[in-house]
């Protein structure tokens, strides 16, 4: 995979903004003598956002940029003057990418949608100045609120593609040569195992103008979900698809017995796969005439449709094509909006990149949270020294929704 552009799992550093310290400032001016409190409050630090982008493939563009930080919020200023707010980051990901904590493997969010967005980190809330804590027996308050610290977390990104059918088989099963007759994508096609070692979509064609997605992923054998093999690592690209194919080579000894292998594998990564509609191609059959064919019925799983096919001789082919275009439209075959995303563990991630160390560059700005507002007049309070309760924040924040939510194009605003 090192010589592959194709990069489906990343683990990059995400750090939203801290707030700016709101102002202490008392007003001085000539003939002025007791002007009061005039500072203002701090800018909100900036948030990070996910966006996605049908014009991306791969998460290669993350891979060599593993640090995201938004900035820092700006402190309040003399005259009521409201400190900058922090510059947003917005991370465009492919559509189908899913984002999991890196220290826990807990699912967080994913996205799905071309344009959609999701606020990953909320930046640090800006303090209020002094003269919000004006009052009637507290006329000259000499303090003003802390800004609020951003929150950093390493976050792994998972790309699980988005496909209309997906292909599931044994090695050398066929799939890459199915997919490069009924589409225009050419997989790489060799006579021995493993060929495929990333995954390859294609549009087929149907009848004119219509036309669905196939996705070809890596062989799995027996034992994968033990790492054998390639592992099961790529059974991630078949989780949104709405029909799984499976092809079994017609020389196999046992049809259902490998049949049984397949499923098994799949219920191991994750039990929904084994819950999705699903069709049997029996494939390399061009050597077999009907009465043959018909002997080998018997043989074949039961409970789901079969079709003989071979790719290399155009056999069955459009016989496959309308059974998959009737089982894609079944409204029960829907690709579902929502997929049950399950935590990544130990044999769902990628070494490579956990054992990747990266270390952030020192944030200087809130070493000494007393500093923030060394400029602006008066005196900060110790953010540990009193705890400010949600009424004192600005209208923004006092919501109490989740922190993972799909929001507006923040470019648009």
């Amino acid at each position: 995979m090192a010589e592959s552009n194709f990069i489906d799992y990343v683990k990059i550093l995400c750090r939203s903004g801290h707030g700016g310290a709101g102002s202490a400032h008392l007003h001085r001016a000539k003939y002025v003598p007791k002007g009061g409190p005039d500072g203002g409050d701090g800018g909100r630090g900036g948030h990070v956002f996910l966006k996605g982008n049908r014009n991306l493939w791969t998460l290669i563009h993350l891979k060599y940029t593993r640090h995201i930080f938004a900035t820092n919020g700006q402190a309040g200023s003399e005259n009521q003057s409201t400190g900058k707010d922090g510059e947003d980051r917005t991370i465009e990901v492919p559509c189908g990418t899913a984002v999991y904590d890196a220290e826990t493997g807990q699912f967080l969010c994913d996205v799905t949608e071309h344009g959609q967005v999701v606020r990953l980190l909320r930046g640090g809330r800006g303090g209020l100045g002094n003269t919000h804590f004006k009052t009637a027996t507290r006329q000259t308050p000499r303090f003003a609120q802390p800004g609020e610290r951003g929150v950093e977390k390493s976050v792994i990104l998972e790309l699980k593609v988005l496909a209309d059918v997906g292909l599931v088989g044994f090695p050398n099963a066929g799939k890459s040569t199915l997919l490069s007759v009924i589409s225009a994508a050419k997989p790489k096609i060799a006579n021995y195992p493993f060929t495929t070692l990333e995954p390859n979509l294609g549009i087929v064609s149907y009848r004119g103008q219509q036309s669905f997605v196939m996705a070809d992923i890596p062989g799995i054998i027996e034992g994968a979900s033990e790492g054998r093999g390639l592992g099961l690592r790529f059974l991630r690209h078949i989780e949104r698809n709405a029909v799984l194919l499976f092809m079994i080579p017609a020389d196999t000894d046992d049809i259902k017995h490998e049949y049984e292998v397949l499923c098994n594998e799949l219920d191991t990564f994750n039990p929904d796969l084994v819950e999705k509609p699903r069709v049997l191609a029996i494939t390399k059959c061009d050597m077999l005439d009907d009465e043959l064919i018909e002997e080998m019925r018997p043989m074949l799983p039961d409970g789901i449709e079969c079709v003989f096919i071979s790719s290399v001789a155009q056999m069955g082919l459009t016989q496959l094509k309308d059974l998959l275009w009737r089982t894609i439209n079944d409204e029960r075959n829907r690709i579902p909006e929502t997929v049950t995303h399950r935590d990544l563990d130990e044999q769902h991630r990628v070494k490579a990149e956990d054992d990747f160390i990266f270390e952030a560059e020192k944030d200087e700005t809130v070493e000494d949270e007393v500093s923030y507002d060394k400029n602006a007049g008066g005196k900060m309070i110790n953010p540990d020294s009193k705890e400010w309760s949600d009424e004192y924040w600005d209208s923004d924040y006092r919501d109490e929704n989740d922190d993972f939510q799909v929001v507006s194009d923040p470019d648009e605003q």
